[in-house]
Order: C-alpha cells, then structure tokens, then sequence
C-alpha cells in the first residue's frame, strides 16, 4: 500500500468514527438529568441493582418494605450527588451513561445482563470482579459505585440498627 492510500484510508476510518461517535452520543441519555442532579431511569436501575447487591442481607425481606427501603435510599443517593461540585456530577454523569449502554457494562463490569434484569448474584460476581481486576479504570468504578452507596446508606439513622449499631454516644 502506498502512503498515500494509507492516509486516505486513516482519514476515511477517522471521520467515519467521529461521524459515529458523535451520533452515539446524541442518542445516549446522560446517567444524571435536571443539570446533573437527578438519576436517569437506567442509572436508577444501575444504582437499585449496585444497593441490593451490596446490601443483600441488610434489606427487609418483606417485598413492599424492602421497595421503600430502595426508593428512599435512591432518593437519598439523588440528595447526595445533587452537593457535589458541577464537575464531579458530570463525571458521575458520564460513568453511568458508560455504564448503561451494553459495551460500556461488558467492559467495565463483565455483566452481560441489563443492571434490571440480572441477579443479586450476577450483580455481586460482576463487582467482585472489578474490585480484583488487574485494570484501575475498573477498580476505580467499583470504588465510586460502592463508595457512593455505602456512603448513603449508612449515613442515614435508619439503616444504623440493620448492622447493630446503637447510634453515637453523648458525650457529656
């Protein structure tokens, strides 16, 4: 091949993938709405799926109980990221977009399941796979989807007794 063909041939395969980026990314939704502030349904999704998967034996077992329990951690986890700094909700935003298409959640996580219709296990293997991996994009996703639960969860007085702990002590 003549270097001349092989320009045109990088030039052409560039342009078809700015062309098809740049239509994925009007097609994608972001994974935070309302100026970053707010969940997108398949980050909701993610996020519900990441919480039962990390707090499996701490959730009521009861059905309607454990719905509210997950809607008012969801609803605790959109008070949460709506204080962070612009950028980092942009960020987030970002990595959970990445997270919803089928690519990004194969790549990232090895879950080839919808984040809605895979199980607590799946859910469970596929983070326990990012937390070992050898790959820091991975690890560090893991971390943010873990930290930023956790974080919510037992923030909140109410999920205190799930693990026995009484609460902080007065000091006098």
């Amino acid at each position: 091949m003549q270097r001349r063909s092989l320009l045109k041939l990088g030039l052409g395969a560039g342009v078809v993938l700015a062309v098809a980026g740049g239509a994925a990314a009007l097609l994608m939704k972001p994974g935070l709405h309302d100026d970053n502030k707010k969940l997108g349904e398949p980050a909701r999704q993610l996020m519900r799926a990441v919480a039962v998967a990390l707090f499996d034996g701490l959730l009521p077992q009861e059905a309607a109980a454990r719905e509210a329990r997950l809607t008012l951690h969801l609803s605790q986890l959109e008070a949460g990221i709506a204080g962070f700094p612009p950028a980092l909700r942009a960020e987030l935003s970002q990595v959970l977009m990445l997270l919803d298409t089928a690519p990004g959640r194969l790549g990232l996580t090895g879950l080839s399941s919808d984040w809605a219709k895979a199980s607590v296990a799946e859910v469970q293997a596929a983070l326990q796979g990012m937390s070992q991996s050898s790959v820091s994009l991975r690890q560090q996703v893991y971390h943010a989807l873990r930290d930023l639960n956790t974080l919510i969860f037992f923030n909140d007085p109410s999920s205190w007794a799930l693990v026995g702990y009484p609460g902080p002590r007065t000091i006098p």
